[in-house]
């Protein structure tokens, strides 16, 4: 007995249906999906290469529907990401946090993953990028790049381009080991002062080094937060309550706190500050009380990359390696304190590190407690120094005499 084929059954009306299509080459998916607004039929319809194809497919459009989201088929992961850095960081510091994360998108996600459709994109694909750059980056940074991955896809959901997000699905790797943040010496920190006097960043760094101020701080400090003078009891100081963070604020409230300054930071302020008189009279320009403490030639406030570019002068020419960062200027302040028998919590207090609720409460009636352990330790841990200094140039006044 010879078999008869058995005919394929005809799609009931309203099915899914797939069948070839000679003049294309190709099979067709036609997808049911109710009628519109109009009263017309919707029935889409998907190509592929095979069945399986299709059918992935007719799944896939049935999911945009039923969650309401139809993700555009040449949307790429790179469109994800630069829509997020222009429309989702609105507000944010252009410099600051919109350029870090632009930098790193461009040098370590882009390159590699930016092609990839975002509605094809798996958790596999995201998983074998981040092992490969774990080869190249520390995990600091790979946890970073993976963030800005994450916020992308959100972003894109909140406009109905993505259904899913597979960053999340994802764990950062381990990476290279992070460059550990290393701290001056004595002798290297006299070394550093010593090649910096010369230069306009002098005064910046003396603050930096012998107070523990931040960086961040530093740059936008204002003359009207520094007190060169003792008055009614209280000895010179710097109010740190500002950073060029968003807003001006500093990094966290417990950041805000009120130093006594060393007397060399003093002597080198007073001096920064008949300088920078004298600058702006020469140039035509006003000195106002309520101006930045650090400048640039021009009068411009300093950025991060003005103050690395001439601190890595500063440092080659003190004969140190130029791998020297200004951040660690503060860690230099903790250890130089540290080695010179300051207790712990005391340096947690002076680069605001601790609660104080005391501090808090002081600083909304526009109070100053002046903190003085940090200012006295400076004082004794560089007096031999500034000693040394003055005996030569007594030494040169006599030999001139």
């Amino acid at each position: 007995m010879s078999e008869t084929r058995k005919r394929a059954q005809k799609a009931g009306h309203g099915a899914d249906t797939i069948y070839w299509d000679p003049a294309k080459k190709s099979f067709v998916g036609a997808v049911s999906l109710g009628h519109g607004p109009n009263g017309k039929r919707r029935r889409p319809k998907v190509y592929g290469k095979t069945k399986t194809e299709v059918r992935q497919k007719i799944r896939d459009l049935k999911k945009e529907v039923q969650t309401g989201v139809k993700a555009p088929a040449n949307y790429t992961v790179a469109d994800a990401v630069n829509d997020w850095l222009e429309r989702g960081l609105k507000g944010r510091d252009e410099k600051g946090t919109i350029g870090k994360n632009r930098s790193m998108a461009n040098k370590h996600l882009i390159p590699f993953i930016g092609k990839a459709k975002l509605k094809e994109l798996s958790a596999d694909d995201v998983d074998d990028w981040l092992d490969d750059r774990a080869e190249f980056l520390a995990t600091r940074s790979l946890r970073d790049l993976l963030a800005i991955l994450r916020r992308s896809i959100a972003h894109a959901q909140r406009r109905d381009k993505a259904a899913r997000n597979v960053a999340l699905l994802v764990t950062a790797p381990e990476g290279r080991p992070g460059r550990p943040s290393k701290a001056l010496n004595l002798e290297e920190a006299k070394a550093v002062l010593i090649a910096a006097r010369p230069s306009r960043l002098y005064a910046y760094l003396v603050l930096s080094l012998l107070s523990g101020v931040r960086t961040e701080e530093a740059r936008p400090l204002t003359w009207d937060h520094v007190f060169l003078e003792t008055k009614d009891g209280i000895p010179p100081h710097v109010a740190v309550w500002r950073s060029v963070r968003k807003h001006g604020e500093t990094k966290t409230r417990k950041s805000r706190r009120t130093i006594a300054l060393p007397k060399q930071v003093v002597d080198v302020l007073e001096e920064h500050m008949r300088w920078q008189k004298q600058e702006r009279a020469s140039r035509g320009m006003e000195w106002s009380p309520t101006g930045r403490v650090f400048t640039t030639r021009s009068g411009e406030p300093l950025d991060a990359a003005n103050v690395r570019r001439d601190f890595k002068a500063i440092v080659k020419k003190a004969g140190l390696k130029p791998e020297w960062t200004p951040r660690e200027l503060r860690h230099s302040f903790v250890s130089l304190l540290s080695d010179h028998g300051i207790p712990l919590e005391r340096i947690a207090l002076l680069v605001g590190h601790s609660s104080q609720a005391t501090t808090e409460a002081v600083y909304r009636k526009q109070l100053r407690p002046v903190i003085t352990q940090g200012a006295e330790a400076m004082d004794d841990i560089f007096a031999e120094d500034q000693e040394g200094e003055d005996a030569e140039g007594q030494e040169e006044g006599d030999a001139v005499a």
